[in-house]
């Protein structure tokens, strides 16, 4: 038994744990186990769970099915069965009259002693909570060891209004418990909202977030307890699974612990990176990875994502070099391969490239070279590295990052093909400083495939900046135009050429059918394309006016 203060009367466990959608069985047993190891290895008084923590989050459309739901069921009566000697809250959907809840239980002994209906239902950016739950209209406010706890969950602490209801029911203290996925700044904007909650509510608020990686979506942990004044007196770390205990007085304030540091930005995105392909490759039960590595930015920077992520001895990378491929792109691949201790296969496409030229030679007859040739060497390289997918049992990793995405600088069913897209979510300029910084944590990518100028190499001498603007430009423009949804003509007053706008617009707008069959990748900024961002293929929509400057 782990023993505390007597100045300590309530200890809770914040339990930053990982689960995985739709293993509602597999989910309870965890529960059990953490509540075993809260009471009897940590003295603990109470746990607290994530947002839906037997189906895991988002369950989607499994909620529609009656099945999913009689699991979850059954999986509330077997926890309340098995969950003794410590007060337990839990997150399930409920259903009830017909309705469906997105509930926090408390359970201990036997019974569930309160319930809490989420309130707020988020449906926006990858929310979309109104389609499968009714909302809540009370509070639930508990008690335990000589205080009392208001429940909320997610979104409603958001807003004045559930925290404050909590407090004017009698709760001493706030839990809320969350699904909140990571973003750039993420860490700031909870800290700031949840010392507002606080201090408005006058109450200490115990703030317990998901980790783990859902498709696109990563959720990154970082746990953390703010007191009356809005001070954070603890904070757990980023995407670490792990139960944290925090201890309260018997005048209700939080106990100062360890507060773990934010992560500098662009670790935190790295993290968040490596996290959600870790959990994507195991979670669907891939023997490993396999990608193409072309001696480029964003093929190294995948290929340490990957090796991070899962480890050396289950990624196999394979160049694929074509006539136009530089010699110092295949030193530098095979250079990478050897500084992250990875199987590397060379197969040339020379061969399939030239037997496709005189397949399609009297089709093509009296035409000039153009992107179409470009294209079938791309086709050539997905074949092969989806055929050696297939073989091995890896999932392929596509390498293509946000900026490429945005503008249809990608080949369907060539460098597009494949299961998922590592940095899918990661504008060019990013791409850079990730490998920096992966670089000081050791050195693994070569400095000349940081410092050459990116190119396809897919016609002579060919590099990026021969069919769009300089990332310095572009990057900016598509963050305007993708993430803050503003108007063309504003963009070109903010200062940006007129010319280079409309263009850049115009390919974002006529390349959604492209990213619509792109394979998922991780979620970083606040508008990926996926869940955040559902424009038609079909549409006659003009952003701006088709003149010139």
């Amino acid at each position: 038994m782990n023993s505390r203060s007597e100045k300590i009367s309530l200890r809770i466990v914040m339990a930053q744990l990982d689960f995985l959608v739709g293993a509602v069985d597999a989910n309870a047993d965890r529960v059990i186990e953490a509540c075993a190891e809260a009471r009897d290895g940590l003295a603990a008084d109470v746990i607290v769970f994530p947002e839906l923590t037997l189906t895991g989050y988002p369950p989607e459309d499994l909620l529609l099915r009656p099945h999913f739901i009689e699991q979850v069921e059954q999986a509330v009566e077997r926890l309340r069965g098995q969950i003794s000697g410590i007060m337990a809250v839990v997150g399930y959907p409920l259903q009830e009259d017909g309705k469906l809840f997105n509930v926090a239980a408390v359970m201990q002994g036997g019974e569930i002693t309160g319930l809490y209906r989420k309130q707020h239902l988020p449906n926006y950016g990858v929310f979309d909570e109104k389609r499968y739950f009714e909302a809540g209209t009370e509070p639930c406010v508990v008690s335990v060891a000589g205080t009392s706890l208001g429940i909320t969950i997610c979104e409603d602490i958001w807003v004045d209004g559930p925290a404050c209801q909590a407090a004017t029911a009698g709760a001493a203290i706030l839990v809320n418990i969350n699904a909140s996925p990571f973003h750039t700044g993420k860490r700031d904007e909870r800290e700031e909202m949840l010392a507002r909650r606080a201090r408005n509510s006058e109450r200490p608020v115990v703030y317990v977030n998901l980790v783990g990686g859902q498709d696109e979506l990563v959720f990154d942990g970082g746990s953390f307890v703010v007191d009356a004044a809005g001070t954070v007196t603890q904070h757990a770390p980023a995407c670490e699974t792990g139960l944290y205990p925090v201890d309260f007085t018997s005048g209700g304030q939080p106990v100062p612990a360890e507060c773990v540091p934010a992560l500098p930005e662009t670790a935190a995105v790295y993290a968040a990176l490596v996290l959600g392909v870790r959990d994507y490759i195991n979670k669907n039960g891939f023997g490993g990875a396999v990608l193409g590595l072309s001696g480029g930015i964003d093929s190294a920077l995948t290929l340490t994502i990957a090796v991070d992520a899962i480890g050396a001895e289950r990624v196999s990378v394979v160049t694929m070099p074509s006539r136009y491929t530089a010699d110092m792109s295949n030193e530098d691949a095979r250079a990478e391969a050897e500084l992250l201790g990875v199987d590397c296969h060379e197969i040339s496409i020379e061969l399939p490239f030239a037997s496709f030229l005189e397949v399609l030679a009297g089709s093509f007859e009296g035409t000039q070279p153009d992107t179409t040739e470009e294209n079938i060497q791309a086709r050539c390289r997905g074949i092969i590295l989806m055929a050696l997918s297939n073989k091995q049992g890896r999932i392929l990793l596509t390498t293509g990052n946000k900026s490429e995405m945005s503008v249809g600088y990608a080949t369907l069913y060539g460098d597009m093909a494949g299961g998922y897209a590592p940095i899918k979510d990661v504008p060019k300029l990013l791409v850079y400083r990730l490998a920096d910084y992966r670089n000081s944590l050791g050195r693994v990518i070569p400095q000349r495939v940081i410092d050459r100028p990116p190119s396809a190499e897919l016609a002579p001498d060919q590099t990026d900046a021969d069919s769009l603007p300089p990332y310095e430009i572009l990057d900016p423009v598509l963050e305007r135009y993708i993430e803050q949804d503003e108007a063309v003509e504003d963009i070109i007053a903010a200062g940006f050429d007129g010319a280079v706008v409309r263009r850049v617009a115009g390919l974002v707008d006529r390349n959604e059918y492209k990213r619509r069959q792109a394979p998922p990748g991780v979620r970083i900024t606040r508008r990926a394309f996926g869940r955040d961002r559902r424009y038609p293929i079909t549409s006659g929509y003009q952003n701006f006016q088709n003149r010139g400057d």
